[in-house]
């Protein structure tokens, strides 16, 4: 099916779309979290799991949010209506405040970045803890927080073949080659296999425990930005000619490819320096405080290989941005009948206004990330996976559309009708219980 009208935009190259997707995809998770959790669920254990929960969870909710927007060729709320009726608008409501909300405090965690990457070059301070107090909140934390919303802003104002497809296309091989040098220099160190032992250490009794696969679930959904309705927004660019279940591994697998790498090169680092007792918690913490102390005692190459992670670091969260944006710019377009300057400055300026109590008060940003990171994303994916099992007439003939021959559609709506919706509730009341207590 077309789109509502012949001069929406199109992206210029299933290269640049590829790239866009996995911007989208890869960001602040990936750089820290995947390792965390890798060590904490047992090390290979917990990879097995989460590859698998990928095949049975991820790309299955991936490939419907890509039929989905190829096939309406609308922004959410436009393109659920067009398959399921009026009555599906709300659950395009809640991508859009999914997106927006997750955009107001995830900005102002980009925003400390770029602030680091800023102070690398300087050198980073001894006191890391006193250093991320100062940089966490308060006047500054702000002023980062809007410098980051501008340059998210600049970016989708220049549509999407000339603003975010050009700046993928640069961004993420970019990023690519600095966290795979890192890791290579990471195993140059002295104490560099004890670090790779630590994060792949095979412990075969996680694979039963159900608060790994708990995270594992959580983890494979989250990382590849699903529920808040980017995927689908950005494949409501696509020609009817793309290949979607092709797309959908590609972007996962290199989603779960720059996560791997990044704990090759972090762990290394920490054991290198006798910090790996610092890791004790997957809280931001332990990104700005814990390795910014591995790179000041590291010296001049710290100064350097500082500089280059949190680079990496404020790469991967602006191409996420870059699409959290896109996803309420392009409803405002459609539904709205703005023009794309207009969305992108008059909601880029709200986005950044809500997370200025982010900015202020961490406390304020765990809540919000709680809230909207959690529960609207995991509640928007179990019912995205019900109206294509249960509701969409015919997905499977759409997703056909380019990708003939492809033997794993029955699976697919089999993982959506039934697999996908008891993991993603399992994962909702978990996530529900760590909210209330």
């Amino acid at each position: 099916m077309a789109g509502e009208s012949g001069s929406r935009e199109q992206w210029g190259s299933r290269a640049g779309f590829i790239l866009a997707a996995i911007g989208s995809a890869v960001g602040l998770g990936n750089m820290w979290r995947f390792s965390y959790l890798t060590n904490e669920g047992g090390g290979a254990a917990f990879l097995v799991l989460y590859l698998l929960l990928v095949a049975a969870v991820g790309v299955p909710v991936m490939l419907a949010e890509l039929v989905i927007g190829r096939g309406s060729g609308r922004s959410p709320i436009g393109a659920l209506a067009h398959y399921g009726g009026d009555r599906w608008r709300p659950l395009g409501a809640l991508f859009l405040a999914s997106g927006f909300l997750i955009l107001s405090y995830y900005s102002v965690i980009a925003g400390w970045t770029l602030r680091y990457a800023v102070s690398a070059l300087g050198g980073f301070s001894a006191d890391s803890g006193a250093y991320f107090e100062q940089v966490a909140t308060g006047p500054a934390s702000v002023a980062w927080h809007l410098l980051f919303m501008t340059l998210t802003v600049g970016i989708v104002v220049g549509g999407v073949n000339r603003g975010i497809e050009r700046v993928s296309i640069v961004l993420m091989p970019l990023l690519f080659v600095i966290i795979c040098g890192i890791a290579v220099y990471a195993a140059t160190l002295p104490g560099a296999g004890s670090g790779y032992a630590f994060y792949l250490d095979i412990h075969l009794e996680k694979v039963f425990d159900w608060q790994v696969l708990n995270h594992a679930a959580g983890q494979a959904f989250f990382s590849l930005s699903l529920g808040m309705g980017a995927m689908l927004t950005y494949a409501s660019y696509l020609s009817e000619d793309e290949n979607l279940p092709n797309e959908s591994v590609i972007i996962a697998a290199a989603d779960f490819a720059v996560a791997f790498v990044a704990g090759l090169a972090v762990f290394p680092l920490l054991f290198a320096l006798g910090l790996q007792h610092e890791v004790g918690a997957s809280s931001l913490g332990a990104l700005f405080i814990t390795l910014p102390t591995a790179f000041h005692e590291m010296g001049g190459a710290g100064r350097v290989v500082g500089l280059l992670f949190f680079v990496a670091l404020a790469v991967g969260a602006l191409t996420s941005a870059i699409s959290l944006l896109e996803v309420v710019v392009s409803t405002a377009i459609d539904q709205l009948g703005w023009s794309r300057s207009r969305a992108a400055i008059v909601l880029g300026a709200a986005c950044a206004l809500l997370g200025i109590p982010s900015a202020l008060d961490l406390g304020v940003l765990g809540f919000m990330d709680q809230l909207a990171g959690t529960l609207f994303l995991v509640f928007g994916g179990l019912m995205l996976s019900i109206f294509v099992g249960w509701v969409m007439p015919d997905p499977v003939a759409e997703a056909r559309q380019g990708a003939e021959g492809v033997p794993w559609f029955f699976a697919w709506r089999w993982l959506l009708r039934s697999v996908v919706p008891v993991l993603l509730l399992v994962v909702l009341w978990q996530s529900l219980r760590a909210l209330f207590g």
